[in-house]
């Protein structure tokens, strides 16, 4: 849960900045900065912000013509309406409070149904619907570098300065010598209430991994996205950089974003509160018949979703290797080598993890993929087959998953299971967004051509 502040106490509370914000549709956080006493002017009202963010691609480009905003719409207003929930301490910032906010029609306070968090309420109220409550967290990795943001943007990003040069996957003493940089980001992020529970390096060259604590759906996604920038913002302060691309060195491990999700029933009272609906005392391995069908549902829906879990060209690089980011349609107790692996040996704990996203998705779509396909699952019983054991790599008959992005879009393009989950609009935006970034990459001359054929043909 996050460190609520109260708009009245952020004067007495030191905060003089308070920043308005919302994820785009590549889940970075977009909006303004106010005063305390502009805030209170702005709850209800909205923040007045152009469309332009859900009109243009990832860079800020004018290119793709997406139908909710563009040329056509005059690049029309919409509103930031700020949920007070997650009004919290930007703590890595001097004085400054950040708030998520949700996105609405200027006209009539309309949900702007194609933004993520939108889409993800929505799911969230569909598994309601269904007498469950779901629980996220998430293990997010990254690389960190000993280069500044602005010395790596002039040399296009190459030579980078990792900032372990060797192979450090829980090595203590290795990571010592990094902790006045994490101990602090550590604090700034509990001073926010984003719930670490641990940090612990990782096996790629200036690989690192933070894991949030479960929770509620859409707060875990503000969480995730407001770590982000947190580690962002200070890496940048530190005269350092961070990523959270899906593999940014070729022949070196990606970077994941794990999503482990467990499910609740709803009680109907306070005297009945519902149990937790993944656990089997029965079982052998504890796992009831409702988590066998939502890993059923999960594995059956994963091509048509994929462009939600792999969401940009880069996403490939990893999701085409054996970094642990699965195997195709498979599954497993405990095995890492699977697409979705089950684990948990208490009813609190049992719980299936979705390995195949990397670290550059949007954790508001990923989510809502796999609340939707869960959903499907248990709705329709769907068998995932028996449990793989032994390595999912080496298996030559397993269904495998879109192996680009251009064939990710294609699949969600054509998918009546996405369209009636999520609804035309969303699918075409997104579809839109992601063929653009296809068309872009397809008119790119790469460095890998230029070493390739400059001189060789």
């Amino acid at each position: 849960m996050m460190s609520q502040l109260l708009v009245n106490d952020l004067e007495s509370q030191g905060i003089d900045t308070v920043i308005v914000a919302a994820p785009d549709m590549h889940g970075e956080l977009i909006g303004k900065r106010m005063s305390p006493r502009k805030l209170r002017d702005f709850v209800r009202k909205g923040v007045g912000m152009s469309a332009c963010t859900f009109g243009w691609d990832l860079a800020q480009d004018i290119g793709p013509t997406m139908a909710y905003a563009g040329w056509h719409s005059g690049w029309h207003d919409f509103l930031l309406i700020p949920d007070l929930s997650t009004l919290v301490r930007a703590s890595w910032l001097p004085k400054t409070a950040i708030v998520i906010a949700d996105i609405v029609e200027e006209r009539d306070h309309a949900p702007v149904e194609i933004t993520p968090r939108r889409i993800l309420q929505k799911q969230v109220q569909d598994l309601a619907a269904m007498g469950y409550a779901g629980k996220l967290a998430t293990e997010l990795e990254f690389h960190l570098y000993l280069n500044s943001f602005a010395e790596l943007r002039e040399g296009r990003y190459q030579n980078r300065r990792p900032a372990t040069g060797f192979h450090a996957d829980y090595k203590i003493q290795t990571i010592n010598s990094y902790e006045p940089f994490f101990e602090p980001l550590r604090r700034h992020l509990d001073e926010a209430g984003l719930d670490v529970e641990m940090s612990q390096g990782e096996w790629g060259f200036g690989q690192f991994e933070i894991n949030l604590t479960y929770g509620d759906p859409v707060e875990m996604c503000d969480r995730h996205t407001l770590f982000k920038l947190a580690l962002k913002d200070a890496a940048q302060q530190a005269g350092y950089s961070a990523t959270f691309m899906a593999r940014p060195n070729a022949g070196e491990v990606g970077s994941s974003c794990h999503i482990h999700l467990s499910l609740e029933e709803t009680g109907s009272s306070a005297e009945d509160p519902g149990r937790f609906a993944f656990w089997s005392e029965t079982d052998p391995e504890y796992a009831s018949t409702v988590l066998h069908h939502a890993v059923g549902g999960t594995l059956s829906t994963a091509p048509d979703l994929m462009a939600f879990y792999a969401p940009t060209i880069n996403s490939y690089r990893r999701i085409n290797s054996n970094d642990f980011a699965g195997s195709g349609a498979t599954w497993g107790f405990d095995n890492r080598t699977t697409s979705c692996r089950v684990l948990g040996h208490s009813p609190s704990s049992t719980r299936l993890e979705w390995r195949v996203p990397g670290a550059d998705v949007n954790p508001y779509l990923a989510a809502s993929a796999l609340l939707a396909s869960v959903g499907h699952g248990i709705r329709n019983s769907i068998d995932p087959g028996p449990p793989l054991e032994g390595d999912a790599y080496e298996r030559d008959n397993t269904k495998l998953f879109p192996r680009s992005l251009r064939e990710s879009v294609k699949m969600l393009r054509a998918s009546h299971f996405a369209e009636t989950s999520f609804g035309p609009a969303v699918i075409d935006q997104y579809a839109t967004f992601y063929e653009w970034e296809c068309k872009l990459f397809d008119e790119t001359v790469t460095d890998w051509e230029l070493l390739r054929y400059f001189e060789n043909t």
